[in-house]
């Protein structure tokens, strides 16, 4: 079984321009969710629904009279594959597209839904495929930029103590009606697993069911500031932690994170089944 320190995170590494699939890194899913309770054993057997949605900024290749190309690309993975990619290994792949000769973009398309499938299915008795779109150049100019909707929970002024995940600061208000909002958030920081750095993302919290207190639930937001966890990872804490301990009807965490290294990971988690999110970045991203 890989684990994250067995990857190419936090280590010199050579950057291979020819073609290799055998770059990409899957790490087991299973791992991290029996953490917050999740008894996946790799089966699909999650408590949610959705997908990690994943760009890629710097994709490249070359046409058959070796001109480089240029695009853009979508990445649409189920939550229910029993691997991860992580994403070090995820870059050093799109790089050896570089100086590789392709027919055309649709080569290049088919080879990395082929290619991220194998991976992140490894080891599943019922592998299925990951979604692929590619945005070519002519197409750029038609990739919107927008914040996530919801309303604002950065508005509040409260005091925050707590920078390790802290879900004894959810509550609901259980003995009135019903509500059912979306709150969204700018002040989700989380850490590399691994190397420590940074990541900085916005959260939407969707739900129906008793009030949530939206300080308990920003204090809780920002608890995340030092914690060491790949954004799938959290995103997942998140969501079973609210469903947890403030029982909504329904739920949906989404979160998009700033890229790093030409890459932005956007994970989304719902209690029922429910449309994507559009993948539109947001102007951190």
């Amino acid at each position: 079984m890989n684990t994250p320190e067995q990857s190419q995170l936090g280590k010199n590494s050579a950057y291979i321009d020819q073609y290799d699939a055998s770059l990409l890194f899957p790490i087991p899913r299973a791992t991290k969710r029996a953490e917050i309770g999740i008894a996946d054993e790799g089966k699909g057997s999650v408590p949610f629904f959705g997908a990690d949605l994943w760009s890629a900024f710097e994709l490249s290749w070359l046409n058959t009279k070796g001109k480089p190309q240029v695009a853009l690309a979508h990445f649409t993975v189920p939550c229910e594959t029993p691997n991860i990619v992580e994403s070090k290994s995820f870059k050093l792949y799109l790089n050896s597209f570089n100086n590789t000769r392709f027919a055309d973009a649709s080569a290049v398309r088919d080879r990395l839904r082929s290619d991220i499938s194998e991976a992140v299915w490894r080891g599943s008795d019922r592998p299925s495929t990951v979604g692929v779109r590619l945005v070519l150049p002519e197409e750029f100019d038609r990739e919107p930029v927008h914040e996530i909707d919801g309303l604002s929970l950065d508005r509040l002024d409260l005091e925050c103590t707590h920078y390790s995940p802290a879900p004894e600061l959810l509550t609901a208000a259980f003995d009135e009606a019903p509500v059912s909002e979306v709150l969204t958030s700018n002040l989700l920081k989380s850490n590399c697993l691994v190397t420590g750095q940074p990541d900085w993302g916005t959260v939407q919290i969707s739900y129906s069911g008793p009030q949530i207190d939206q300080a308990g639930l920003l204090q809780y937001i920002v608890s995340f500031r030092n914690h060491n966890e790949f954004h799938e990872q959290c995103v997942e804490r998140i969501f079973m932690e609210v469903w947890r301990r403030c029982k909504p009807i329904k739920l949906t965490v989404y979160a998009r994170y700033t890229r790093r290294g030409g890459l932005d990971i956007n994970p989304f988690r719902t209690s029922h089944p429910s449309a994507l999110p559009p993948n539109i970045r947001t102007a951190r991203q």
